[in-house]
């Protein structure tokens, strides 16, 4: 069994951003499942130090539609797109989503729980000026010894294997990542599931303040900590301003 470090928890949300767009009709959009042709198609692998077993991803056809279908086992890895996104008043975020189960020792509020069938993040700017000196110094050491920035504070939409729809509660590895239950339980278990949630909003209600600029979003399946087993199949995902 794999514990992830705090610092995993954090690469999670590891994104560089390419420059915004003013105009709310041209919002920058992850690249849709349904019109990729490849894996390398507007997303890119997600992988973390000290798991090497990797979840596996393939575009597959359902019902007709091109999906994302993520196959994990003891494993973790995910998918992702850089992007960015000023949030705005209000920013909706939209997917559909179906898996072949939950895991029996998942707990998001547990280390050794922190695994789902199915998760969609969204990583947020890094604010220094809001950063304590510990913080930056971390920071500072990931980026000399990885190449990369790492962003601030993100939400994970999860499809939860006991919290309540609608808790919030913090990774059990950083308070930076707060875990968001929008399906829960095997009530809805093999069955397409459609989420809509105001990213501005829910930011307000894990964090006590507005959010600063989207830097990417990414999806994942992942069962390195429980060492359990899952397929999930993920439709596109698209974001828009509320009417």
């Amino acid at each position: 069994m794999h514990i992830r470090p705090a610092l995993s928890a954090l690469l999670l949300t590891t994104f560089l951003g390419l420059p915004a767009l003013a105009d709310d009709q041209a919002l920058p959009q992850p690249r849709p499942f349904s019109a990729m042709t490849g894996l390398d198609d507007g997303w890119e692998p997600l992988e973390f130090p000290g798991i090497d077993r990797h979840s596996q991803y393939r575009l597959v056809t359902v019902d007709g539609q091109q999906v994302m279908r993520a196959r994990t086992e003891a494993g973790a890895s995910g998918l992702i797109a850089r992007m960015t996104v000023a949030p705005g008043d209000g920013l909706l975020l939209q997917w559909r989503w179906k898996v072949s189960n939950t895991y029996r020792d998942g707990d998001a509020r547990r280390k050794d729980g922190d695994d789902y069938p199915a998760r969609l993040y969204v990583a947020f700017e890094f604010q220094e000026d809001k950063a304590g000196l510990f913080e930056r110094l971390k920071r500072g050491t990931v980026k000399a010894l990885f190449g990369e920035e790492l962003p601030g504070n993100a939400l994970n939409y999860i499809w939860a294997n006991r919290l309540p729809p609608g808790a919030i509660v913090p990774n059990p590895y950083t308070d930076r990542t707060m875990m968001v239950a929008v399906t829960s339980g095997e009530d809805q278990v093999g069955e397409w599931v459609t989420v809509e949630r105001d990213i501005v909003a829910d930011y307000r209600a894990a964090f006590g303040e507005a959010p600063p600029a989207v830097v990417g979003i990414g999806i994942m399946s992942d069962a390195d900590n429980t060492g359990e087993a899952a397929t999930a199949w993920y439709g596109d995902i698209r974001l828009r301003r509320p009417e």
